[in-house]
């Protein structure tokens, strides 16, 4: 894929997932834009399916909406609510964690710095990006596996990791796709762009995409 083919794609991207329900996390940082519901519902999202991830952060934030009210819960009730989402027990820590930082270094507030947030226990770049651009709606990119693995597989980057797809694009993306480069490409690779046996012939990004690693599809 040349660097030009882009818009066009992104434009095919954003005329085909307009009609898909747009990731949770998403969802709600349109609805409310409180930056620490955004943080917290895309730490629970870590290796969760979206619905999962939705019922517990309605869960847990119907008893906490405030790094100050978390703290009032102990870490076993913490599980207890979010429960069955990956890594419950993990991640009820490292809720508490941040919550604690927030307090102590930031006045309660979610910082708005890439580099304080990854910073925090249990927050990488990817949170840490969607944090980012959708809790405050600033420029970043989010790179997850879908959009790790399908911009490889347009030939648009080429890298071995996700924090390389990252700064690889960062290098080449348009700015004005960052933000919203994560949101289509998510709900792409659930329904067309699958791991494995894309859906290729019903792509209509078929005639931009380089098709590399694509041993078989349908």
């Amino acid at each position: 894929m040349n660097n030009s083919d882009i818009h066009a794609v992104m434009a095919i991207l954003r005329q085909t997932t307009r009609e898909w329900s747009a990731p949770f996390v998403s969802k709600l940082a349109r609805q409310s834009r409180e930056p620490f519901r955004v943080l917290i519902s895309t730490m629970l999202s870590l290796r969760t399916k979206d619905a999962v991830t939705a019922a517990a952060s309605e869960r847990l934030f119907a008893l906490a909406v405030t790094p100050q009210d978390m703290l009032k819960l102990s870490a076993s009730q913490i599980e207890k609510t979010i429960y069955p989402v990956g890594f419950y027990r993990n991640k009820a820590r490292n809720i508490l964690l941040v919550c604690q930082e927030l307090i102590d270094r930031h006045k309660g507030q979610v910082p708005d710095d890439l580099n304080i947030l990854i910073a925090m226990p249990g927050v990488g770049r990817k949170t840490a990006n969607l944090v980012i651009t959708q809790g405050f709606n600033k420029p970043g990119i989010c790179v997850d596996t879908h959009v790790h693995r399908i911009t490889n597989r347009w030939g648009y980057v080429k890298t071995e990791l996700p924090d390389q797809t990252e700064m690889a694009l960062r290098e080449k993306l348009p700015p004005e796709y960052w933000i919203e480069l994560n949101d289509h490409l998510v709900l792409y690779g659930q329904r067309v762009c699958h791991p494995t046996s894309p859906i290729c012939t019903q792509c209509p990004l078929a005639e931009y995409c380089a098709h590399v690693g694509v041993e078989r599809n349908r």
